[in-house]
């Protein structure tokens, strides 16, 4: 057979290049990825929030004042290596009631790498992380007004080797184990790992909503617990949702703590007062001598007997009132799901300190629905109600609105 004619060679040839070049080229389905950045070095260039926008390890002293929320995303850390790495100095994070959010995929604060490490926490949310917080090697973390609040992974915060927590005002809040794994707690893990006796020592805690491990704290035999001043466990439960979670091991466990710790107290990351700016150049000069300012805690506004007053709606917390939880009386605009606004008898919207468990009374008969504010659109899920006094109750302890339909 004679070869083809050279015109049809090079009409083969480009017709494969022109397939090659297609296929490289990402289709509308295909999501590009970002490639994450290198690990920094001791970086001096912070993102606006106050710490570092990509990974980063110190291994000289330092100290972080955040000005806003930080939020990690996945794509800009290194598989398997953590976020922010404290290797060797004293560093401090003052998060003046802001957050750190994420990343998902890996720990968000590693501390660790010689015995002369500390890591001092103070003012600040941790949520939404694989694992908060890491420390080992005979490090040590130090914190004051904490909020570990919505991570999901094998464990929250995780002491292990002979490194010491000591930890001030803090709350482990709807932390989730999503390995079901009996060795790490929902919410704390002490382990001796390969070497030494790891220490806990928290004065004024509250441990309530956590899920996902048979136990809320898990104690190696070599660590140390140690509880101080107020102590609270509830609403924790195993992976199945229903099972209540066992706090932890009394044995090796020293607990001076005198009664549940009221919630008010453990408010300072929703009630701070945003973080003073820098002087004026305009100061005085006696208002130059006077003392750098701090945020204060601002009490929080109680609306909910407000709403009782205009509705007849009671509103009853397991905290109080002053607690945190706020309410606002609904219109069908503000229901925003006509097929409920049509027919709806009432209806208040519920936010805030809701975790602590909220009880919504309505002096009027009816079924009582439930729009859940963490789904959007809203979910609508029927509330089991009770009659109380004439009225009809129902309780919830996340936020979002309960509405009373006809029966």
């Amino acid at each position: 057979m004679p070869p083809p004619p050279p015109h049809l060679l090079i009409k083969n040839v480009l017709c494969c290049l022109c397939l090659l070049l297609f296929l490289a080229v990402p289709t509308q389905s295909q999501t590009a990825v970002p490639t994450p950045p290198p690990l920094l070095t001791d970086p001096t260039v912070m993102a606006p929030c106050g710490l570092p926008a990509s990974h980063a390890q110190f291994t000289s002293s330092a100290t972080f004042n955040m000005t806003s929320d930080c939020v990690f995303h996945n794509w800009a850390v290194q598989p398997g290596v953590d976020f922010l790495v404290f290797s060797s100095g004293t560093f401090t994070i003052n998060g003046n009631g802001y957050s750190i959010i994420g990343p998902s995929n890996t720990a968000t604060i590693y501390v660790g790498g010689s015995s002369s490490t500390v890591l001092n926490l103070n003012n600040v949310a941790i949520r939404q992380s694989a694992l908060a917080v890491e420390v080992r090697s005979g490090a040590r973390l130090n914190g004051s007004n904490v909020l570990f609040s919505g991570n999901e992974g094998g464990s929250l915060l995780w002491v292990r080797d002979n490194s010491q927590a000591h930890l001030e005002n803090v709350w482990f809040l709807n932390n989730r184990n999503t390995a079901n794994n009996a060795s790490h707690g929902s919410a704390l893990t002490l382990t001796g790992g390969f070497v030494g006796n790891p220490t806990a020592r928290l004065t004024n805690a509250i441990f309530q909503g956590n899920s996902g491990a048979a136990n809320v704290i898990v104690k190696g035999a070599s660590s140390t617990l140690e509880f101080n001043g107020c102590l609270t466990f509830s609403g924790n439960v195993q992976a199945d949702g229903v099972t209540a979670a066992t706090n932890y091991p009394s044995a090796g466990t020293t607990d001076s703590s005198t009664g549940a710790c009221p919630a008010a107290g453990f408010s300072y990351w929703l009630s701070l007062t945003p973080a003073p700016t820098s002087a004026s150049k305009k100061q005085t000069k006696k208002e130059e001598k006077l003392p750098t300012a701090t945020p204060t805690l601002r009490p929080p506004a109680i609306t909910c007997p407000e709403v009782s007053q205009a509705s007849g709606i009671a509103v009853h917390a397991t905290y109080g009132l002053a607690s945190g939880v706020q309410c606002q009386r609904l219109d069908g605009g503000g229901i925003g799901i006509q097929s409920l606004a049509d027919s709806y008898i009432d209806a208040v919207d519920i936010w805030g300190y809701v975790e602590q468990g909220v009880e919504v009374c309505f002096p009027q008969a009816g079924r009582v629905v439930f729009l859940d504010a963490r789904t959007m659109p809203r979910a609508i899920t029927p509330l089991e109600s009770t009659i109380s006094n004439g009225m009809t109750c129902a309780s919830i302890s996340t936020p979002g609105s309960l509405v009373l339909m006809p029966n």
